[in-house]
């Protein structure tokens, strides 16, 4: 039995705000000067208009990003969302419809979705996570027209949970014939504000009638300041150690914990799930294959990699009870479809020449258990 996770970053339409990148440190030292203005009792003329300037570049111009137009992929039609549009009408010259209307997603490019599923193929699990998925038509397009472009069968069933964020960033599994979704099951695990995040447990029994409980998670960073996304982190690992010990006490043993933690394994808020519990990181596996970084990196350990010689920080996770451990027969990460902006180098498809091209800044991991 193969599992594998890969945060995908969409399939093919991507919220916009993921896509435009921050002002860096510029954004930061605005930040701070619109904060130092607007405690002021009394602005001047010209600290008002700069007020203003700040207001505009940080971006608090913007309406609310909630999508009510939304372009599909297949032909390009355009479809209205809202109140007045629940059913999705497609906007045309029957419709009297004239005007204009900024989407808030923008496409991805065919050759990196190509990419994405080039990287699904190539592993060919049995069980695949994906996180970031936009909606379940993309997924089942993708599943159905663009894995078997590359010799990779269909699933035979695919599950996409919507998260409560409004950027399309959903959490999807596809099993191949003989698996079975029993149960699926939301634990409310803290969060920041309103945006509360849930992990998902799946319970599958595998051909062999054994049972699996899955535990996925994607952790969004919520706020700019680090240290309150670390407080948050850390109690969110905390509810997710408990519920993995709870599953452990009523005798499932046989668990996994896959997603994206946003965080390198020795950070603290990671600990109560790492360090607190027995479950085991499948990179310290020996069975654990990887491409080696080029060059001198190839001998290069570096702060928060996923070993030697694999220097891209981890962020991405399987952790597995001892039980399930103790069963593995191999396993790896893919990251050929990744792009190698700077040091470190490693070895990717000749389909993957830019960054715009790769299929996600995310590798997949994957292991292969006996069952």
């Amino acid at each position: 039995m193969k599992i594998a996770t890969f945060n995908i970053q969409n399939l093919f339409h991507r919220d916009k705000s993921l896509i435009d990148k921050p002002f860096g440190k510029m954004l930061s030292d605005w930040i701070k000067e619109l904060d130092t203005l607007m405690r002021k009792s009394n602005n001047s003329i010209l600290e008002q208009d700069r007020i203003r300037e700040l207001s505009f570049l940080i971006g608090f111009e913007k309406s609310s990003p909630k999508p009510y137009a939304v372009l599909r992929r297949k032909s390009g039609f355009l479809y209205m969302k809202g109140l007045h549009h629940s059913t999705e009408t497609k906007a045309s010259n029957l419709t009297d419809w004239n005007g204009w209307i900024e989407l808030q997603t923008l496409p991805i490019k065919p050759s990196a979705t190509d990419n994405k599923a080039k990287v699904i193929a190539d592993v060919n699990s049995d069980i695949l996570l994906l996180h970031e998925v936009e909606d379940r038509a993309s997924l089942e397009e993708f599943n159905q027209e663009i894995l078997p472009k590359f010799n990779c069968k269909p699933y035979a069933q695919s599950f996409v949970i919507q998260s409560n964020d409004i950027k399309g960033l959903e959490t999807a599994i596809l099993l191949r014939e003989g698996y079975t979704l029993k149960t699926i099951k939301t634990h409310l695990i803290g969060g920041y504000s309103d945006q509360f995040q849930h992990l998902l447990e799946y319970e599958i029994t595998t051909p062999t009638s054994k049972n699996l409980w899955v535990l996925a998670i994607y952790l969004t960073n919520h706020n700019t300041d680090e240290k309150t996304n670390v407080v948050i982190r850390k109690s969110q690992m905390i509810n997710i150690a408990k519920i993995y010990e709870v599953l452990i006490a009523e005798g499932k043993t046989n668990v996994i914990i896959t997603g994206t933690f946003n965080a390198p394994s020795y950070c603290d808020s990671l600990s109560p799930l790492i360090q607190g519990t027995n479950t085991k990181d499948i990179t310290k596996h020996l069975s654990f294959e990887v491409d080696i970084d080029k060059g001198n990196d190839a001998n290069y350990f570096r702060l928060g990699a996923y070993r030697m010689g694999v220097n891209i920080k981890q962020k991405d996770y399987m952790l597995l009870s001892p039980a399930l451990f103790d069963k593995m027969k191999d396993s790896g990460l893919n990251r050929k479809a990744m792009w190698p902006e700077k040091r470190p180098q490693w070895t990717t498809y000749k389909s993957v020449t830019n960054k715009n091209v790769a299929a996600s800044e995310h590798p997949l991991v994957w292991g292969n258990l006996f069952t």
